[in-house]
Formats: C-alpha cells, structure tokens, sequence
C-alpha cells in the first residue's frame, strides 16, 4: 500500500462557475487545494493524490428521480449554450462545467469508495464541488446538484461493498436530502449535527424514521453559539448512540467546514483542531467496527481560507499524522 489516505479532487469541480459573489465560489477549492498543497511535506507518503471518476447515469438513478436528472442537464445545456450562469432556484447556480463538476463529485467518491473497498487505500477524503447534501432525490437546491454522498452509499450497497452504511453530517446545515433519502431505509444510519434553527429549516430531533427505518435517523440540533467542547460532547455520543444498534460495514463523512467559527453561513465555534479530533473519533470508531473503511466527503465552507485549515486537519487525521 503506497499510501494510507487518499485525496481526491476532479478536475471540473473548480471550473464549476456559481459567480464570485455567490458562497459557493470556486476559489473555496482552490484555497483547499493550495492550502493541502502547502502542507506536502507533512502529507508526503501518507496521503496520495488519486484518479478522478465519472458516476453513470445508473449511479445517479440509485438516488435521483429520472425527472432531476433530467432537470439539472437542461439546466447545464442551458448555461452552456447560452455561456451564462442559470439558476435552478435562488442559491442553486450552474454553468457550462457544471454537470461535469456534478457527474464527477459524485462519480471520484465512488472511485475514493472504490479505492477503500479494494485496500488501495485505507481512507480517503474528496474533494467534492458541488457539495451534494441538500440535494433530494427529486430536487437540486441549497447549491447542491447530486447527493454525492447517499450516491456513494447506495453504489457500495449494489455491489456488494456493504449492507450497511453509516453516514456522518457535521455541517453547519441539515443533510435533509441525505435525511430524505434514506429515511424509510435502516439499512443505513444517518446522523446530523446541525445550527437550528437555520437554513433549510429542517431537521428536528424528533424526527427519527418511517416504516422500517425509524430509529436509524438521528438529528441533533445545536443552537448558534454551542462551545466546540459541548458539540463534540454531542458528536461523540450521537455516535455511540448509533452503534448501540447498528452496525457499519462502512463509513461516510459529510465533512462541512461552515461549522468552523467565522463562517460567514454559520454560527457554529468549531475550530481545525476540534476537527481533527472528530476526525480521529470516527477512524477509532470505524478501526473497530468496519476495518477502518472511512471516505471523507466535501460540503459547506464559506470562508476560503479557514476551509483550507479545516481540510488538512481532516486529512492529517485520516492519515494518522500529528495535529497541524
């Protein structure tokens, strides 16, 4: 094994054009990228840059209504022609590249999921643009096109990789597509920690599943301003509390950096060292549940900079190296 933690970046996802004065801007990935870069002589033999992926049309219909599919295209046709930016709704903006920044998030967390399955690697983080968390399975919005995430749990799940998937959301903002969809499904455990109330307006602690996938939701909100000491109180017994009844084959991270204090979308106190230490929470986690099968995957960060310091505590503690 050349590496323990793999980074993964496709190519489109920084010519993914929302618009400078949109949050989701593409100098996010490329602060993430520069500040990763600036960091090689840590990450030198322990993290390594992998191969891109492509999701199929197939991958994206495990979670997503032939008719959203259909919708986000049209809208990427649309810019493309027109080579101007198109708003799917008010936040949710696409251009030319965009549906091969979209296909390709979701498709390199397949291949980092893939890497992981075959022991290529042991973990990985991805840097997925656009972030896919808010995305339903019938509809695009809160910057998000695909569920790269819940995309990447039901590929693992239809070949074989594994029958159950636990899949974390730190984000400052509620997964509510990934909540949606899998909240009749107890095959995989979602767990949110989330700013309530806020944006999208979802996400109460009392909503924990239907049919057979009640008790295999589990959202915690946190009000503005919650101590970083608290919420990783909150996080690591979110945690146990999962594990008391379930049992991951694999694990998924939906790692948002607006969560971190200063984001301009949040009010969250979060800092890089806090987590790191979520971080290695999880590999602990999974060490012993699942060998260790964890891949990482990007969604919010607002403020380029601070996503940048927040990214490289995340991979350094996939890595198992020292806290930056």
């Amino acid at each position: 094994m050349s590496a323990a933690t793999g980074f993964f970046l496709h190519p489109a996802s920084s010519l993914h054009d929302t618009g400078w004065r949109h949050p989701e801007h593409q100098g996010r990935l490329r602060a993430l990228a520069s500040t990763v870069g600036q960091d090689l002589l840590t990450l030198h033999g322990s993290v390594e840059q992998m191969q891109q992926g492509e999701a199929s049309l197939e991958d994206l219909l495990r979670v997503h209504t032939e008719q959203q599919v259909k919708r986000v295209r049209e809208a990427c046709t649309m810019a493309e022609q027109s080579e101007r930016i198109v708003s799917i709704d008010p936040d949710t903006k696409v251009s030319a590249a965009s549906w091969d920044a979209a296909v390709g998030s979701a498709g390199t967390a397949i291949a980092a999921a893939r890497a992981v399955v075959e022991g290529t690697i042991e973990n990985a983080f991805v840097a997925t643009r656009p972030p896919g968390h808010h995305a339903t399975p019938d509809q695009a919005m809160g910057f998000c096109l695909f569920n790269n995430i819940a995309i990447t749990a039901r590929w693992l799940q239809a070949h074989g990789h594994a029958e159950r998937v636990l899949i974390l959301d730190w984000d400052v903002h509620h997964g509510n597509g990934t909540h949606d969809a899998f909240y009749d499904d107890p095959s995989v455990f979602f767990i949110s920690l989330h700013q309530w109330p806020h944006y999208p307006g979802t996400g109460p602690a009392e909503q924990t599943g239907v049919g057979e996938g009640v008790g295999y939701t589990l959202n915690v909100p946190l009000a503005a301003g919650t101590p970083a000491v608290e919420h990783r109180g909150h996080f690591e017994r979110a945690i146990a509390e999962a594990l008391s009844r379930f049992e991951p084959d694999f694990v998924l991270v939906s790692a948002g950096f607006d969560a971190m204090a200063g984001d301009p979308l949040g009010q969250l106190r979060l800092e890089p060292s806090d987590l790191y230490d979520m971080t290695r929470h999880v590999m602990d986690v999974a060490a012993g549940r699942c060998n260790g099968r964890v891949v990482t995957l990007l969604e919010g960060g607002y403020d380029p900079k601070r996503l940048g310091e927040g990214a490289v505590a995340v991979i350094r503690a996939l890595a198992g190296l020292e806290a930056p």
